[in-house]
């Protein structure tokens, strides 16, 4: 249950600008208590403040997301989106509550499963479905696909498990080095939690002081195998000796957002880097070639989306709250269902690449011609960055 305490003086505001603060004590994903910590005295609060404005805006984020997903995953079904496809249903609130938390000069890196954060830092919608197609009005010209996205200060969407926790790291140093203030925000699952690299990454962040949140999406499983099976230690949080971590509920759009703001606090204060696992999970296979119940019971799967949906719960949190009335919660709903059908159609009639952009871009200047081994061509070095080249 959700216990609400409405302040007097937000009481008094007309209803488009109330406010209730929100005691988080819902059981989180497997879990008995809101929030776990490793190394810390304190954690984030028990307390949220949730407007009006912001929970329409929350929900109309995730709902998006996830509209956009179920029509990737038609798209993909119908074989016009084809080789490796890993969808972000299920766990819209762990992205959509960090970014609300991040400054625009802070920047984001993630896995191969990155549409959601594609959704909301991409230019449009038909953008990243365009991209998945292989168009080149996709978000990365139809080169990148599925699994590499990139938009304004979000660096990916990468293909090989864990290959881009220490390119997060490195992102994070650039911001150090400028003193920009701002943060690397670096995202892994629990299948990549184990990788070497991953507590190389860990090292070097400590010992530069790194100014990087590591963010672990624990959706309990890897490729066909639950984290049970292949941690030692699945209490990710803690996988560091040096490291301070916390685990929060990744299902529960506020939890994430009082974490999120702990973390952030945490590295602005010149503590150093630290770790958020935030306990979620995925309804489809680890990509759409795993059907995902071979290693898991249908009825698992059926009882998260009934009991522990993200989406479901912020819209019941809103509703209890009395924030919006059910009619602006399914106006929302119908203008993303209209919105995403527009942009899967817009997308689809785009055209591929022409064969010298699988050339460009590698150099600033490049005067010479470029061959492709495989057909043996030799095609002329173009440049299509937004950025003009140096004289």
């Amino acid at each position: 249950m959700w216990t609400i305490k409405v302040p007097v003086r937000i009481a008094k505001r007309i209803s488009q600008f109330q406010a209730r603060t929100l005691v988080i004590n819902v059981d989180q994903m497997f879990d008995s208590k809101v929030y776990k910590l490793h190394l810390l005295e304190d954690g984030p609060s028990h307390t949220s403040e949730l407007t009006k404005g912001d929970a329409l805006r929350f929900y109309q984020q995730m709902d998006e997301i996830r509209k956009v997903e179920n029509s990737i995953a038609q798209l993909y079904r119908e074989k016009k989106i084809r080789g490796f496809c890993h969808l972000y249903v299920g766990q819209e609130a762990v992205a959509v509550g960090i970014n609300s938390i991040m400054k625009p000069e802070d920047t984001v890196i993630t896995s191969y499963r990155c549409h959601g954060w594609a959704v909301l830092k991409c230019e449009s919608v038909a953008s990243v479905i365009a991209e998945l197609i292989g168009n080149k009005s996709g978000a990365s010209r139809g080169k990148g696909g599925s699994m590499h996205i990139y938009g304004p200060q979000f660096f990916g969407g990468n293909g090989i498990v864990g290959s881009h926790v220490p390119l997060g790291v490195g992102i994070g140093l650039k911001h150090r080095y400028l003193d920009n203030k701002a943060i690397s925000v670096t995202l892994y699952g629990d299948g990549a939690a184990n990788q070497g690299q991953v507590f190389e990454a860990f090292n070097l962040a400590k010992l530069l002081n790194i100014p990087v949140l590591f963010v672990v999406e624990n959706n309990q499983y890897g490729p066909g195998t639950a984290c049970s099976r292949s941690s030692a230690n699945n209490e990710y949080y803690r996988q560091s000796s040096f490291l301070p971590g916390i685990r929060a509920s990744g299902m529960d759009i506020l939890s994430v957002i009082e974490a999120a703001k702990y973390c952030f606090k945490h590295i602005q204060d010149g503590k150093g880097p630290i770790i958020l696992e935030m306990m979620t999970y995925r309804y489809f296979g680890h990509s759409m070639s795993d059907p995902g119940t071979s290693y898991r019971d249908r009825s698992e799967i059926q009882e998260v989306r009934e009991k522990k949906d993200c989406i479901h719960h912020l819209k019941q949190l809103i509703l209890d709250s009395n924030l919006a009335k059910e009619d602006e919660i399914k106006a929302i709903e119908n203008e993303n269902k209209e919105k995403v059908a527009k942009a899967t159609e817009e997308a689809i009639k785009g055209s591929p690449p022409s064969l010298e952009e699988l050339t460009a871009d590698h150099y600033a200047v490049w005067s010479e011609k470029v061959r492709i081994p495989r057909m043996l061509e030799w095609v002329p070095y173009k440049t299509i960055a937004h950025n003009k080249p140096p004289k």
